[in-house]
């Protein structure tokens, strides 16, 4: 499938914020991309890539304004200012991302998120309950969310023994998700570390991810 790669930039509050677009030939249901707390790193405008070529239009929104952590260490203090407060733009460009999506497909979206995105995709999904339609977690939670607002279906990828989300929380946050009469589906993965899809990283296991993805991909065609 032919698809078409480009450099965007949002208006986020009057600051240009630099996003990655990958729309098919002819367009296509469009799905919001929220990277982990590495930045934009090419692994995620390969997701974006991977989506284009199933037919769907994808943005990613750079979080971290053109910065990339390649070590744990890194992105702690990439993700430090966040922790003390700083997190008003990060809000403020994935819901400019949303409805900059939302502009260019005119139907419902999907979101997906990674770890630290994939708390961000439930602030979207929430935000704009009647139009996010599907939203996909991989290895990230929210804990303590109010769930009430959000309408979109939920599909989450765990690892069975991750040290950054213990199991407990995850399963917590999917029964406080099916109490507010949502429909989840969490998946757990055995033997998988955290960031067990991205290809660039130690803890990645190709045999999980490609299941995730199969998995991923069937949810998104069903719902989107």
């Amino acid at each position: 499938m032919s698809i078409q790669k480009s450099e965007i930039q949002l208006d986020v509050n009057g600051q240009l914020v630099n996003a990655y677009l990958v729309s098919p030939a002819g367009g296509g249901s469009g799905v919001l991309v929220l990277h982990a707390w590495w930045g934009l790193k090419p692994f995620f405008k390969q997701v974006c890539d991977q989506l284009a070529e199933h037919g769907y239009m994808a943005l990613a929104p750079d979080l971290y304004q053109g910065q990339i952590a390649n070590t744990i260490d890194e992105a702690k203090a990439l993700r430090g200012p966040i922790e003390e407060g700083g997190s008003d733009l990060m809000e403020a460009t994935v819901l400019a991302a949303k409805d900059h999506l939302l502009g260019l497909t005119k139907n419902k979206i999907g979101v997906i998120g990674f770890s630290m995105g994939a708390a961000w995709s439930l602030v979207v999904a929430s935000a704009d309950p009647n139009k996010v339609a599907a939203t996909g977690l991989f290895y990230g939670t929210y804990s303590g969310m109010d769930f009430s607002k959000m309408k979109s279906k939920i599909i989450g990828h765990f690892a069975e023994d991750d040290e950054w989300e213990p199991l407990d929380e995850v399963k917590a946050m999917g029964q406080s998700m099916k109490d507010a009469g949502l429909d989840v589906t969490f998946h757990f993965y055995p033997k998988v570390g955290h960031w067990f899809v991205e290809s660039d990283r130690p803890e990645y296991d190709s045999a999980a991810a490609s299941l995730a993805w199969e998995r991923t991909f069937e949810f998104l065609k069903k719902n989107l």
